[in-house]
């Protein structure tokens, strides 16, 4: 399939739910600009009240972020891809589709710079975006929950010894991994942590688990592509245990011989795009492929 074939539409575009980059007081007039296009074009603003508290603003117009999910007809993440994977993390379960607006370098995932706003706001209201839907992971450890975007990493939890992985397919152990730990990344997360640790780049909207060692004591040890049909669990015999780290912000212990099952999630992020943008073209950009 190719990515602009979705006809997926926002259901309607009156009001927009705006979250920005933490520790970043410098954004506020960046924001008040956005503010003045997107309401050139009749989409009311309302903003995340860390975000509004943190750039100095009242306004009757500030909701805490259940309730900006709530009242919005989409979010827009300031910031970066890390933003954004933030944002689209916290609202999954509210199914909410995310515009991110990057403030530097052409991102993977955030491809609409701040100077393209007025235009792609136009366009936005004339229909010609897209939506994509990519899968995002869930995990399950006892009774806690994580959701991730990119990527989950189960790793030791020191710098001074190794950790032991074993794998197990539907219940079938399948692998031991014996090194600097696991990356169990999705489509998307392919181009982030796997990608370094030597990991495939799979195309974003495929749905696949990829399971890729950090620096495996066996050169044995190679990436692995597998369906979203399965659950995947993982384990350590080690009595210091480990530690997963989700999509780099939320980071969970866990003990000797204790289980974490990953799956596919039951809700997709969905992300806002110009129809102009190409994923092989992001590659070759941020690769330098050819180069």
């Amino acid at each position: 399939m190719k990515i602009t074939d979705s006809q997926e539409k926002l259901k309607q575009i009156k009001t927009a739910g705006v979250v920005l980059k933490p520790s970043s007081p410098e954004l506020k007039d960046i924001f008040l600009n956005i503010k003045d296009y997107f309401e050139e074009q009749d989409i009311d603003i309302l903003i995340e009240s860390h975000s509004a508290n943190m750039i100095g603003i009242e306004s009757d117009d500030i909701y805490n972020f259940e309730e900006l999910c709530e009242r919005s007809d989409f979010l827009v993440a300031i910031g970066g891809d890390g933003t954004l994977i933030s944002v689209t993390r916290r609202s999954c379960k509210y199914n909410m589709p995310v515009l991110g607006i990057n403030l530097g370098t052409l991102g993977f995932l955030t491809d609409t710079m701040y100077e393209e706003v007025p235009d792609f706001v136009e366009k936005l209201k004339k229909g010609q975006y897209r939506i994509d839907n990519r899968m995002m992971i869930e995990a399950n450890a006892n009774i806690n929950r994580f959701v991730a975007f990119n990527d989950i990493v189960i790793t030791r939890k020191t710098v001074t010894s190794m950790v032991k992985i074993n794998a197990k397919i539907d219940g079938k152990l399948f692998n031991s991994y014996y090194g600097d730990g696991l990356i169990i990344s999705t489509p998307t997360g392919s181009t982030a942590y796997n990608l370094s640790s030597g990991g495939p780049v799979v195309y974003p909207l495929t749905e696949a688990f990829i399971v890729t060692p950090i620096s495996p004591h066996s050169l044995t040890q190679r990436p692995l592509v597998l369906p979203v049909d399965f659950e995947i669990e993982f384990s350590t015999p080690d009595s210091s245990g480990a530690i997963a780290i989700i999509d780099g912000q939320d980071i969970y212990e866990f003990g000797q011989n204790e289980s974490i099952k990953i799956k596919i999630a039951s809700k997709r992020a969905r992300l806002i795009h110009r129809l102009e943008r190409n994923y092989f073209e992001v590659l070759n950009k941020k690769l330098r492929w050819g180069n």
